[in-house]
């Protein structure tokens, strides 16, 4: 790979707690990826239109507030209408473990509960990128 692992790190909707979100930055950007943070208080539509100027390999979404069930699945579509195949979405938070299954098979990567080593999701994002993205 002659270039960093791109991430966007994003926190969707009117949950206000970010330290999670900038922890996994931090730990991304540790582990050499290039990391972009969108902020707080992103849409869906926001995240992906960042992802795709930001030309990124995988999106992460930090959720707390219990909408994971309407934001993961608004970003799958957008991503899907845009044709954005081979970016990873990922993410964690409060998702309960039917949840994230759910989520899984409607086509998010795995997704992380907190207290997650950050060791593991870095080490998770770069074994999806090696083996799913062309570079």
């Amino acid at each position: 790979m002659n270039r960093p692992i791109r991430v966007l790190v994003a926190k969707v909707g009117l949950d206000g707690h970010d330290r999670g979100a900038k922890v996994i930055a931090t730990a991304l950007r540790d582990a050499g990826m290039e990391v972009i943070y969108t902020g707080l208080r992103q849409t869906p539509e926001m995240v992906v239109n960042a992802a795709l100027q930001e030309d990124v390999d995988a999106i992460g979404v930090s959720i707390l507030s219990g909408a994971h069930m309407t934001v993961f699945p608004k970003i799958l579509a957008l991503m899907k209408a845009k044709e954005m195949n081979d970016v990873l979405l990922t993410g964690g938070g409060i998702i309960p473990e039917d949840d994230m299954n759910t989520l899984n098979e409607m086509g998010a990567g795995k997704l992380f509960a907190p207290g997650t080593s950050t060791a593991d999701i870095a080490g998770y994002i770069t074994n999806w990128v090696k083996e799913n993205r062309a570079f």
